[in-house]
């Protein structure tokens, strides 16, 4: 692989974020204050990295947080639909008062387990294999020495970095989602797994 270096970036804030609802694929876009996050955490990241590749989900929420980077650094954003959050299935739109309430043995089933596909959940380990596949392709046509910014999703990012640490994510559960707008760094190492985890959970503001 020749970059060295990734930065796993979450999506700035939307409205189903303060509403506590189960996003999902659902194309939900950033609310003024998710704009403001990106613009603030673009510039950071900018003058942090000076990233030369940027690959975003497909989602709209994701697209527009990687465009105010790509707008700081003069690089263009491609979308990659591998940068997609998790599907949720039916519970997606959905607070968790309304899954108790419309689908009481899937919501439980999911918040035991992390996994329900009767409700058309997608499997973490199918999750975290789509993220990391793309993860470890930008890497082989990035240039050496150099930064690419992955800008997607809370699940979608946290099962892609459990499963590059070696790790399952269908059973291991050790690291909680970033915030709204904070990013993960990453580097690339000889040693097994092949990745060290440097930075985690940063934002503009810290």
């Amino acid at each position: 692989m020749a970059a060295t270096r990734v930065v796993l970036w979450r999506h700035g804030q939307t409205d189903y974020n303060i509403e506590g609802r189960v996003q999902g694929i659902v194309d939900v876009a950033l609310n003024d204050r998710g704009l403001g996050q990106a613009q603030r955490a673009a510039h950071v990241l900018g003058q942090t990295y000076q990233p030369v590749t940027i690959v975003s989900s497909d989602l709209e929420r994701a697209r527009q947080t990687a465009q105010a980077l790509g707008d700081v650094v003069d690089q263009e954003v491609r979308v990659d639909e591998r940068a997609r959050e998790r599907a949720f299935g039916k519970l997606e739109g959905l607070t968790s008062k309304e899954m108790r309430a419309r689908y009481e043995d899937y919501y439980e089933q999911w918040r035991a387990t992390g996994e329900c596909p009767a409700a058309g959940i997608e499997a973490r380990r199918s999750v975290g294999a789509r993220v990391a596949d793309l993860i470890r392709e930008e890497c082989e046509r990035a240039e050496a020495g150099r930064t690419l910014v992955v800008v997607s999703h809370g699940s979608a990012l946290t099962q892609g970095l459990v499963t590059l640490m070696g790790l399952d994510p269908g059973t291991w559960a050790g690291i909680r989602g970033l915030d709204n707008c904070h990013w993960a760094e990453i580097a690339q190492a000889q040693r097994a797994p092949g990745w060290r985890i440097h930075a985690y959970n940063r934002g503009a503001d810290r």
